[in-house]
C-alpha cells in the first residue's frame, strides 16, 4: 500500500469517511497523491473543499450526460501521474442513512436484486468507466469496508471540533485489476457482487464487532507527519503573534471589532462545514427505473444518437 496506483472503492458509512481515507493514505505514505471523485458542490466547502479543488479532485454533477466526459478527461490525466496515487470512488453515490437504505431495499425488491441490509445499491456507470480507462496503468483495486463498533458513537465533524474521539474499523481487500472481466456488464456485475459480499461482511461485524479472526495489521503513525504538523503549527502561531504585535490590532476598539468580525466569519464557515457534512442532509443520487416503456426507450435511443 502506498507504492502502487490504486482505485479505491468503499461503502460510505459515516460523515467523515473522507478523513478515514486520508488517515489510511497518510499512514501509507501517499496522502499527497490521494484523489477522489466528489460531487461538484463539495469544492465550495470552507477550507476542506477548497483544498480538494486545488488538489485536482474530480468533481461531478451527478448527471451522466454531463459527467461522462469530465470523468474520462480526469482519468486520462492520471495516466502520467508522477507518484503512486489512490483514486477514491464512492460507488453508492451518497452517504448511508436508514431512509436511503429503505429506498434501496424497495428498489432492489422491485428489480429482483439482492436486498441490501447495510449498504446501498452501487451505481456502476462511473466504476465501469474508471476500470476501462485505468485498466492499463492501475494494477489494483482496494475494496474498503468501513464499520463503526457498537461501543463507539458515530464519528461526525461536530465531535471532531469538540475534541471527542471515535473508533472506526476498516477492512481492506486488494483485487488485481487484471483479474476483472473485460465486458462492461460483467464489470458492473463484479462491482455489485463486491457490495453483496461487503453487506455480508458488515453482518459479521454487527454480530461479532470484528471483521474476521485474522490478526490486525498495525499501519503505525509516521513520525514525519507529526514533525510536519508541529513545524507548521509553530510557523502559523509565530506569524499570528508577529502580526498582532505589528498591527496593534487588539489595542483599539476598531481592532477588537475587526477581530471579532473575523472570528464570526470563521465560526460561520465552520458551521456551514458541519451542517454540510451531516449524512442526513446529503441528497441521494437518482436511481433509474426498473422497467422502461417503449416510448422511453425510443427517447433514450434518440438522445444517445444525438450525443
Amino acid at each position: 500500500m502506498g507504492k502502487e496506483h490504486a482505485l479505491v472503492i468503499s461503502n460510505h458509512r459515516s460523515d467523515i469517511d473522507w478523513l478515514v481515507g486520508w488517515v489510511l493514505a497518510q499512514r501509507s505514505g501517499c496522502l499527497g497523491s490521494t484523489l477522489a471523485v466528489m460531487k461538484k458542490s463539495s469544492k465550495f466547502l470552507p477550507v476542506i473543499g477548497w483544498s480538494m479543488w486545488f488538489s485536482e479532485y474530480l468533481f461531478l454533477e451527478r448527471s451522466w450526460a454531463k459527467d461522462e466526459r469530465t470523468l474520462k478527461s480526469g482519468l486520462q490525466q492520471l495516466r502520467d501521474f508522477p507518484l503512486p496515487f489512490w483514486l477514491a470512488l464512492f460507488v453508492e453515490g451518497t452517504r448511508f442513512t436508514q431512509a436511503k437504505l429503505l429506498a434501496a431495499q424497495e428498489y432492489a425488491a422491485s428489480a429482483g436484486l439482492p436486498v441490501p441490509r447495510n449498504v446501498l445499491i452501487p451505481r456502476t456507470k462511473g466504476f465501469v468507466s474508471a476500470v476501462n480507462h485505468m485498466r492499463s496503468f492501475v494494477p489494483a483495486i482496494y475494496d474498503v469496508t468501513v464499520a463503526i463498533p457498537k461501543s463507539s458513537p458515530a464519528p461526525t465533524m461536530l465531535r471532531l471540533f469538540r475534541g471527542k474521539s471515535s473508533l472506526v474499523h476498516v477492512h481492506i481487500k486488494r483485487h488485481a485489476m487484471k483479474d476483472l472481466p473485460e465486458e462492461d456488464e460483467a464489470v458492473a456485475q463484479w462491482c455489485r457482487d463486491v457490495f453483496v459480499a461487503k453487506d455480508a461482511l458488515l453482518d459479521k461485524h454487527i454480530a461479532e464487532d470484528t471483521f474476521s479472526d485474522q490478526e490486525l495489521q498495525d499501519t503505525g503513525r509516521p513520525i514525519k507527519s507529526l514533525v510536519v504538523v508541529i513545524l507548521w503549527a509553530c510557523v502559523v502561531v509565530t506569524g499570528v503573534v508577529k502580526f498582532l504585535q505589528w498591527s496593534s490590532l487588539l489595542s483599539s476598539w476598531k481592532g477588537v471589532a475587526f477581530s471579532a468580525f473575523g472570528l464570526g466569519v470563521v465560526t460561520l464557515l465552520m458551521h456551514i462545514l458541519i451542517m454540510f457534512s451531516q449524512s442526513e442532509r446529503s441528497t441521494p443520487s437518482k436511481v433509474a427505473p426498473t422497467k422502461k416503456s417503449k416510448n422511453s426507450e425510443q427517447l433514450e435511443a434518440r438522445d444517445n444518437k444525438q450525443d
